[in-house]
């Protein structure tokens, strides 16, 4: 082993281990620190003045707006953000924290890691396809439809921050984006080519799937020309919304039939670019993906009539509509990072356990019918289904909707987001908000609502309010309406029972 002791340009020290390295990717080779905390990517190619202006400002200015402030410790589990610059012996390299022990396979590929990519990255590719889950990766790899939401959210969540910051990724994939399925976890990285626009232009325009259409039709227009697009703000967003759509529903959500040109790279550029057509376009079907053409191991989930977008609720319907219905050709109508993290926060709020053990992804949106089934095995639920459809006060004792509806299932919490519209479950949540203010059970062929914290938690009836007091239960009927918190903001929570 040869540790070599070097410099960062502000005069921090680490020793690197110059014979174990950690990997390689189209710019850099990167090695271990001699503890594992953290990498060295040294670039192959020294970068220019501006490269290295945007990596002084990567690693400094807009690393100190993120970590270091109130709550920057959040986002060091979403990104493997740039710490320090070395230069030494006419090389460049960039100090990044290793990346988190989850982020590589403990179990690998079936049979034994038949692939074997037992210790290798989860990039994201492994889990965007429904061929690469259910013919290679051991199921334990996996995780469920649950945990596809949450890491979705904190893609979302990390993608929200760098826009806030006047930041773009430039080339958000799944080759970009760490995830763990099986633990809910997420990390953005490659973050040392971030876009500032106007300053720091691009140095890729992205990866194949997810380059933003209007970036691929002017890409051979040269730079500077009136009319051509680069990676910037609205192009993270078409591939945010590429990401999450793949994520849920294990398919491209442009790759479908159609063809464009009997030249396969003219055709690429077109299905991609120019004539970019969503493959369950509520008015054109002409690019509806053929089941009989697409291996076993796509299925269900090619099949975009047995397994469509609507399954993912109505939040996400929305948001997969304006992304690539409305916004797919028109950048300034796309859905932000903001909404789309919102949208997927209400869509948890919708979703119900499958009852049939074997089902590979256990949980499912509920879809408003009188009889729902898990849409991706089929299991019907049984029993009563009680929803709580969420109503906030806005002065003057006046309950408005808020187009958000929590359903009820055994051991399902109730938090202070639920309580409150002036909550939101994000990265500035306390401590006390992300406590439980009750929960839910079956019990006696009843549901019940547990209070444990709640002080002005009410039944409302027609001869007045009933108190619930922490401590006590009530039990959940139809057309009831529970007054979950008197303050301004405080939410009616009005249940409605399904009978399946």
């Amino acid at each position: 082993m040869s540790i070599f002791r070097l410099q960062t340009t502000n005069g921090t020290t680490f020793e690197f281990d110059d014979e174990a390295p950690a990997g390689s990717g189209g710019m850099k080779d990167v090695f271990f620190s001699k503890d594992r905390r953290n990498v060295i990517g040294w670039y192959r190619k020294t970068p220019d003045a501006n490269a290295m202006e945007r990596l002084k400002n990567i690693t400094n200015l807009y690393r100190q707006r993120i970590f270091e402030q109130e709550g920057g410790a959040y986002w060091e589990s979403l990104f493997c953000w740039p710490s320090h610059i070395i230069e030494e012996r006419g090389l460049v390299g960039v100090v990044m924290p290793a990346y988190q022990s989850h982020f590589f396979f403990e179990h690998g590929s079936k049979n034994n890691d038949f692939l074997g990519i037992k210790g290798k990255e989860k990039e994201g590719k492994w889990f965007a396809s429904a061929n690469h889950q259910q013919k290679h990766l051991d199921p334990r790899e996996r995780g469920t439809w649950l945990s596809y939401l949450t890491i979705c959210i904190k893609i979302s969540r990390a993608v929200k921050r760098l826009h806030m910051a006047g930041l773009a990724h430039s080339d958000l994939s799944y080759k970009n984006v760490l995830v763990d399925p099986a633990g809910g976890h997420a990390c953005l990285i490659d973050l040392d080519t971030l876009v500032v626009p106007g300053k720091f232009p691009p140095d890729v325009v992205g990866t194949p799937d997810f380059i933003a259409p209007e970036v691929l039709r002017t890409l051979k227009i040269p730079a500077g020309t009136p009319g051509k697009f680069l990676p910037c703000i609205e192009t993270d967003r078409h591939a945010l919304a590429v990401l999450v759509y793949m994520y849920l529903l294990y398919r491209h959500p442009l790759r479908g039939r159609k063809v464009h040109d009997d030249d396969a790279q003219r055709d690429e550029e077109l299905s991609m670019g120019d004539r970019a057509l969503f493959v369950e376009h509520p008015d054109d079907l002409s690019n509806r993906p053929d089941p009989d053409s697409v291996k076993p191991g796509f299925l269900p989930f090619a099949d975009a009539a047995r397994i469509p977008y609507t399954i993912c609720g109505p939040y996400l319907k929305e948001i997969f509509e304006r992304g690539f219905v409305g916004g797919l050709h028109v950048p300034s109508q796309r859905p932000s990072a903001d909404e789309m993290e919102r949208a997927l926060v209400k869509t948890v709020d919708l979703i119900q356990p499958c009852a049939n053990p074997s089902c590979d992804q256990k949980w499912f949106v509920f879809d408003n019918s009188t009889r729902p089934r898990c849409p991706f095995c089929g299991t019907a639920v049984s029993g009563p289904l009680p929803m709580l459809n969420l109503y906030s006060s806005r002065g003057g004792g006046k309950f408005l909707p808020d187009n958000h509806r929590l359903m009820v299932y055994t051991n399902q919490y109730l938090y202070p987001w639920h309580v409150s519209r002036a909550v939101f479950p994000n990265e500035r949540l306390t401590a006390e908000q992300k406590r439980p203010v009750g929960y839910f059970v079956f019990h006696d062929g009843h549901w019940l609502l547990v209070n444990q914290t709640l002080t002005g938690l009410k039944q409302v009836t027609a001869d007045g309010p009933v108190p619930v007091p922490p401590g006590s239960s009530v039990v959940l009927e139809n057309d009831q309406k529970l007054l979950l918190s008197p303050e301004d903001g405080g939410r009616l929570a009005h249940v409605m029972m399904a009978n399946v």
